[in-house]
Parts: C-alpha cells; sequence; structure tokens
C-alpha cells in the first residue's frame, strides 16, 4: 500500500470543556458530568483535568468522588450542547480533507496524505490543533501516523494538548515494552487469556507464532499480532457512519436494585427507546442481548437470535425479559442494557414463513405481484412498502447518544 498519513483528533474531556466554554467560571475548577449528580450512585460520565488531580475517574459514583473532592462540581449532560459544539468540530476537520471518519462525538480519524505533498504532516497538525482551540475554545491531543492503530495509540501519549508522532519503525521502542493490556483492542478478559500462554507485554504479542496465538484468539489474535508490530491496514473510511451494525440503550440506576417488578420496568423502559431507535433509523434486526452488571461491577451479556427480523418493542422486551429471567442470579443489579444488532434496512428485510404467519402473509401476493409488474415497467425502487415517517427531530428517541449523533453527517 502507499505511503499514508493519518491523524487521530481526540477531544479532552470533551463534555467538561464544552461546559467551561458555555460557562467559564468553571475554568480551572475540579468539574465532573454525571448521569444522575444528586443521587449518590450516579455514575460519572467524564471530569475535568481539575477533577482527576483528585483522583475522581469516569464511571465512579457520585459518592466516592465527592469523597476524593468534597468540592467537585457535579453538572448533568447536556448533550444538545455537546452535539452543537461535536457538529464545530467535524465542519473544522472537513476544511482539509473528505476522508474524515467519525469513531464518536469528539473523535476522529482523517486522512491527510495528499496535504502532505505540499505541506508537513506536524504543520498540519498543528494548525488543526491551534484553530479547535482558538476557534471553539475546546483542548484536543492528535496522533500522526502511518496507519489507524499507531495513529490512535499516538494521540494518547500527550494529554491534554499533545502532538505525538508515532512511526512504524518506533514500535520496539515506544510500544514493546508496555504491558499488552494498554494496547487498544486488548481488555481485560483478552490479557487474561493472553497471560495463560505467558505473553504480558506488546513485545510477547508481537513475536509469538501465528498459530498459537490464532488457536487462542482466533482471527482477531492475528489482528492483534499485526498490530503490535505496527501494521493496520484499515482505511480512513467516511461512509462508517452509514453502517450501523448495532441499535441499544442501557442505564446506569440510581441504587443497586433487587427488585422483581422495578427490574422488569426497566427493561420494558430499554425495550420501547429501542424499538424508537430502530423504526427512527428504519432497521431491524435478528438478535437481542441484553447486559447486566452488578454492584460488584461484574459483567454478563445474553443473546438470543431469531428467524425473523424485529423491529417492535413488544417482541424485543419478550426476548430480553426471557433472557434477564433465565440468567439473572438475584445480585443487586447496578446497570442494564438491551441491544439488537445484525440490523439490516427495513426495505431489504425479508421475513422466514412458518405456520402460523403464512395466512396472513399471503394476503400481500397481489400487491407485491402490482410492485413488481411497476419495477419492470418503471425501474427498481420507484415504488416501497409504506414505512412510519422518522420523528420529527433526530433526537426524540431518547437515544444512546454517543452513536445517533452520527446522523448529523448523512444530512
Amino acid at each position: 500500500m502507499a505511503s499514508r498519513v493519518i491523524i487521530h483528533i481526540d477531544m479532552n474531556c470533551f463534555y467538561a470543556s464544552v461546559e467551561q466554554v458555555f460557562d467559564e467560571s468553571l475554568k480551572g475548577k475540579p468539574l465532573a458530568i454525571a448521569g444522575n449528580p444528586k443521587e449518590r450512585r450516579g455514575i460519572i460520565i467524564t471530569c475535568s483535568y481539575e477533577a482527576r488531580a483528585y483522583g475522581v475517574k469516569t464511571t465512579m459514583t457520585v459518592y466516592e468522588a465527592k469523597k476524593l473532592c468534597p468540592k467537585l462540581i457535579l453538572l448533568p449532560p447536556n448533550f444538545e450542547r455537546y452535539r452543537h459544539a461535536s457538529k464545530q468540530f467535524f465542519k473544522l476537520l472537513r476544511e482539509y480533507t473528505e476522508l474524515v471518519e467519525p469513531v464518536s462525538i469528539d473523535e476522529s480519524y482523517i486522512d491527510i496524505s495528499d496535504l502532505c505533498t505540499k505541506r508537513h504532516a506536524m504543520e498540519i497538525a498543528e494548525e488543526i490543533q491551534q484553530r479547535i482551540y482558538t476557534e471553539l475554545k475546546l483542548p484536543c491531543s492528535l496522533g500522526v501516523a502511518p496507519n489507524k492503530f499507531l495513529a490512535k495509540t499516538a494521540s494518547d501519549m500527550k494529554k491534554p494538548m499533545g502532538i505525538t508522532i508515532l512511526r512504524k519503525r518506533d514500535v520496539p521502542e515506544k510500544l514493546w515494552p508496555l504491558p499488552v493490556i494498554t494496547m487498544h483492542g486488548v481488555g481485560k478478559k483478552t490479557a487474561n487469556k493472553l497471560a495463560t500462554i505467558g505473553v504480558t507485554t506488546i513485545e510477547q504479542l508481537a513475536k509469538i507464532e501465528v498459530h498459537k496465538i490464532r488457536q487462542l484468539l482466533g482471527i482477531n489474535g492475528e489482528r492483534l499480532k499485526a498490530k503490535a508490530n505496527g501494521e493496520d491496514r484499515r482505511e480512513v473510511n467516511p461512509d462508517v457512519i452509514y453502517d450501523t451494525k448495532s441499535v441499544g440503550n442501557s442505564t446506569t440506576l440510581p441504587r443497586d436494585e433487587t427488585d422483581y417488578e422495578a427490574l422488569q420496568h426497566i427493561i420494558k423502559k430499554l425495550s420501547v427507546k429501542v424499538a424508537e431507535r430502530l423504526k427512527a433509523k428504519r432497521l431491524a434486526g435478528t438478535t437481542v442481548t441484553i447486559y447486566i452488571r452488578d454492584a460488584d461491577w461484574h459483567n454478563q451479556t445474553r443473546s438470543k437470535s431469531v428467524k425473523n427480523a424485529l423491529t417492535n418493542e413488544a417482541d424485543i422486551f419478550e426476548i430480553a425479559w426471557a433472557l434477564f429471567t433465565r440468567h439473572w442470579d438475584e445480585s443487586p443489579v447496578r446497570l442494564l442494557g438491551v441491544t439488537v444488532s445484525n440490523v439490516t434496512d427495513q426495505q431489504h428485510m425479508t421475513q422466514q414463513l412458518g405456520l402460523f404467519d403464512y395466512e396472513e402473509q399471503i394476503k400481500d401476493e397481489p400487491i407485491v405481484e402490482l410492485m413488481q409488474q411497476l419495477e419492470r415497467k418503471f425501474g427498481k425502487d420507484v415504488i416501497k412498502r409504506g414505512m412510519i415517517a422518522p420523528a420529527q427531530g433526530k433526537y426524540q428517541a431518547n437515544t444512546s447518544f454517543s452513536k445517533d449523533f452520527l446522523d448529523d453527517f448523512k444530512e
């Protein structure tokens, strides 16, 4: 592949930084954004560097954070405010190149290879950082590298307001000595698996025989080994915003919950939200997954796949609740989530006919024949089945915000 220059831009403490821009009296003070700031068990979503100096971290409870930093200022999230700042951020990036791949509301890859034929990559990175800070008043860190993995790794090396260049030749010196769990793509479970074969550093992962890593982790193991050697062939893909793989919703409970009816109500509410999001995006999916986190932060996920793609809240709830009742061990629950995955556009959705739905489906046969005749005469997609129009406003469904912000870029 031709040499590329990719920048990963990561906004620093984005939610907290946006709040400090909105209210300048918050600058220089310990600030945290919490889902339920008035509840002791509300969860810290993000916090300023002033708060981090006291040991406050994301996912702490409000109670834990206030113990570490009694003067901590707590605010609820203002998603519309963050969405507005995010749109300005991505608009600025697109002034440099169309090869912009949003990763989340505050994070993006850009490919500046063409620009680097006339300007040095570091000059471009410095200009982008300064413009974001001057025009949006927001801090960010940038990683400059020949591929996405190294760019992402580099952007984490200097925070806040850092710029790091990481070349493939730097990998043995800068990455190999590090614990394998510090590598992007390696979580706690994967690190534990790697430890069973004596792999605890990135260097050991880089040098392990292919057959051993494949036997342990499959194709993902081979990908991790390649990244440990500084190799990553993924291109910056602006069309990723159209590639929705799942639709989900989760909630952290204000208190550890054990009441059966209360948990049933929460899963029903989550199922309704997921169904609303599916309909707003005109998607349907065949796999329902529940996510349970208990008071001791033990996580478990359970899934079930069905033949007919789902979009209805009652169907989603029925499967989600059955999964929950089958697998919940009655430990106090801190967080619940419901996700529908393996999604497809409703236009392309097909349904498996069963004994009980055949008569219902056969009623549509004359309409199907008419549609086929019209398509043969006037062209494919000249007519479509009726659909529920999207709700007014993109966020009517009270969505999972970090992914739904991508809808802004489909206009």
